[in-house]
């Protein structure tokens, strides 16, 4: 199994990793099945329509979001969820600042 941290996290430990375009992430922890990342976004950040293999839940921790998935649209607000099953195209436009807290099952090797 792959750890990546610590069972107890402190989010000052974790440094953001910009990923332009308004948009950067702090991959909090994560094993071989779980992963459990922050994505914080500027107004008018775009999380470009997608889709991958995994299952995908995602937390509005704050802010707006409108939110795409397959042929379904809606504006999401901090405490709101989405979730994306696998292969369903996705994405988000960030109507105001904001954060996702997103969870990957398993996890996205990509990203580490």
């Amino acid at each position: 199994m792959t750890v990546q941290s610590k069972a107890l996290v402190e989010d000052q430990d974790i440094p953001w990793e910009d990923l332009g375009k308004g948009i950067k992430r702090k991959i909090m922890a994560y094993n071989d099945g779980l992963m459990i990342l922050k994505v914080g976004f500027e107004k008018g950040g775009v999380g470009d329509l997608h889709h991958h293999p995994h299952t995908q839940a995602s937390y509005v921790s704050r802010g707006k979001f409108e939110v795409s998935i397959a042929d379904e649209k809606k504006v999401l607000n901090a405490g709101d969820v989405f979730f994306v099953n696998p292969d369903l195209v996705h994405g988000v436009v960030c109507l105001e600042e904001g954060e996702l807290v997103d969870i990957f099952n398993p996890i996205r090797k990509d990203f580490i």
